[in-house]
Parts: structure tokens; sequence; C-alpha cells
């Protein structure tokens, strides 16, 4: 009976825990995130890698790094707060690689102590590798990369 105490205790604790850490999702995962529990999908990359490769369908384009690499947290948690439903609502980053929305995210996590806070593994390259839609992205050219 103490056994089962602890281990439900751990149980517990473990998931409290978990609670405000970045998480890690891959392609299936995200689309069954977005399907079940009506996930954020926030597409973080600069306008012109939109413009080259398009976005994932539903997604929402918030860039968060600028060409130097430079942001303003505040600013851009500012600007995503207005796109959740609610508190709860899960999100997801995605970057051209994930390196970029794993950066994001961890500071989203960490600085400012936000849950329910995902990136797409290895950003949206597999997407497209894959040969899923995108949703193409051209203000001001005149024709969108193929």
């Amino acid at each position: 009976m103490n056994k089962l105490l602890f281990l439900f205790s751990l149980m517990i604790h473990t998931q409290l825990l978990s609670a405000s850490e970045l998480g890690a999702i891959d392609i299936p995962q995200m689309l069954e995130m977005k399907n079940r529990q009506n996930a954020l999908i926030i597409d973080i990359r600069t306008e012109k890698e939109w413009a080259e490769t398009g976005t994932i369908p539903h997604s929402v384009r918030l860039q968060f790094f600028d060409s130097r690499g430079s942001y303003d947290a505040e600013q851009w948690l500012s600007e995503m707060e207005k796109l959740r439903t609610s508190p709860n609502q899960p999100v997801v980053l995605v970057c051209r690689s994930g390196n970029r929305s794993e950066k994001a995210g961890n500071l989203l996590v960490q600085t400012f102590g936000l849950d329910n806070i995902n990136h797409l593994q290895n950003g949206i390259q597999p997407w497209i590798q894959a040969g899923y839609a995108t949703t193409q992205h051209c203000p001001g050219l005149l024709a969108c990369k193929q």
C-alpha cells in the first residue's frame, strides 16, 4: 500500500513538474493536438521564409526573431495571448528547422512560466518533405516560389 501511495504521489509530482516544460512534438502529434484540443499553431519564421515555402494551413504567422536574430519577447507574448482562445489552449511553435521554435518556446516556458507550449521538432521542413500542403503567403511579391 505504501509503495502504491509513493508511486501515485511521484506520478503527480512528475506531471506537475512537466506541466511547465516545452513539449517537442512531431507532425502526427501536432495534427492530433490541433484536431482534439484546438491547438494554436504559430509560424514564427520571417516573412521572406513564409513566401519561400508557404505555411502550414490554419497556422498563424507571428514572427518572433527579426533578420538579425533579435526579438521583443514581451511584445510577441502580448500578440500571442490575443490569439489564444483560453490560457490553457495548447500552442505549437513552428520554424524552419526546429531551432528557433525551441529557443522561443523555452523562453516562453522558463521566463514567462507559460504552460502548454510546444514546438514542432525539425520545423516545417519534414512537413514539406512529406508532401503536406502549405498555404502561400506572398505580400508585395508578383508570385510565390513553388
